[in-house]
């Protein structure tokens, strides 16, 4: 798997995880749920942002490496 279809799978995997969190958390209203979306959830959408922004840098410098290197 290349970079960029690891870097769609993980944003289909944070797309999907948001919608079943959405249908849980229509029926689980307590501060457990409100603690696990803050402690969890909230947290792995930043880092999933930053792994793709970290793909995306380093699909840019493959390409340029592979470009230099022809």
């Amino acid at each position: 798997m290349g970079m960029q279809e690891g870097r769609g799978a993980l944003s289909r995997a944070m797309k999907d995880l948001t919608i079943r969190w959405g249908e849980v958390r229509s029926a689980w209203h307590d501060a457990v749920a409100k603690d696990f979306e803050e402690k969890f959830l909230v947290q792995l959408e930043r880092e999933l942002r930053t792994a793709t922004a970290t793909m995306d840098a380093m699909a840019q410098v493959l390409h340029q490496a592979k470009s230099e290197c022809r």
